[in-house]
């Protein structure tokens, strides 16, 4: 390959790794916390990054396109996706307590809410 379509290549392979595709969201939320379901169908758990950035939770993942051992794309014509999403978060929720699960494609976030932020019952006495 001339050095000139090698250049032309990667500049092409840089642009597509810095576009991104926003992944489908749902939010469910309870009296407890909250809940986002992201479809990211094709991203392995080692492709899967999620980051606290101040009060943003950032979702990032790509998918991994399987090619034949010892080959090398020169051309391909199917985009991989780059999934890119962020959330900006309520002080409410608890941070620190975030639990994360990839299966099948769908990824589940759940955010609890503070302790102070959660409804409490109060006992009432007579007399």
């Amino acid at each position: 390959m001339s050095d000139r379509k090698q250049v032309t290549a990667r500049a092409a392979a840089d642009t597509e790794q810095q576009r991104a595709v926003s992944p489908a969201v749902d939010v469910f939320e309870d009296a407890s916390g909250i809940t986002l379901l992201a479809d990211m169908p094709g991203v392995p758990r080692d492709q899967l990054d999620l980051k606290i950035e101040g009060d943003a939770l950032l979702i990032e993942g790509a998918v991994q396109q399987p090619t034949p051992d010892g080959l090398e794309a020169v051309y391909a014509e199917v985009r991989v996706p780059r999934y890119r999403r962020s959330f900006t978060l309520s002080r409410e929720l608890d941070t620190a307590r975030i639990e994360a699960n990839l299966k099948d494609g769908v990824l589940t976030v759940r955010i609890p809410k503070q302790a102070h932020a959660q409804p409490r019952r109060i006992a009432v006495t007579s007399g």
